[in-house]
């Protein structure tokens, strides 16, 4: 039960993600700790592996797309196993209490850019539809 559990969680993550444009960390996590009752540092952990192939179809598809700016994309992917070194150095060295609270902050701060940037934006407008007749 706990991997159909874990399965629909993953699938209903990639579906949100895709079509909201967010992080599947962002989904994948709380959803782990809250639903499946994993310690926070298993969930984080856990994310990381399962966002890899999120990733890859991700950027597959964009990149079809035109929408995947290669260079900055490859510089990203070769400087950030650096983070995720350090990362897992203060996730290991801190309580499962701080990383629940730093995760809790991390996805306000984010919630609170998109709500900024969705109230500034001007609404796009649809483009023109060639007449069916």
């Amino acid at each position: 039960m706990e991997y159909l559990a874990a399965a629909l969680l993953g699938l209903a993550g990639g579906v949100v993600g895709g079509v909201l444009g967010v992080g599947g960390g962002i989904l994948f996590v709380p959803a782990l700790t809250i639903f499946l009752d994993e310690p926070q540092l298993v969930a984080q952990a856990t994310s990381l592996v399962a966002v890899i192939p999120v990733a890859i179809v991700g950027t597959w598809r964009q990149h079809r797309h035109g929408n995947v700016r290669l260079a900055d994309g490859i510089l990203i992917g070769v400087l950030s196993p650096l983070g995720v070194v350090a990362g897992v150095v203060v996730s290991n060295a801190v309580s499962e209490r701080v990383l629940e609270l730093s995760f809790a902050g991390l996805l306000l701060v984010v919630a609170a850019q998109l709500v900024r940037r969705a109230l500034r934006s001007e609404p796009r407008e649809a483009p023109p539809q060639a007449d069916a007749a």
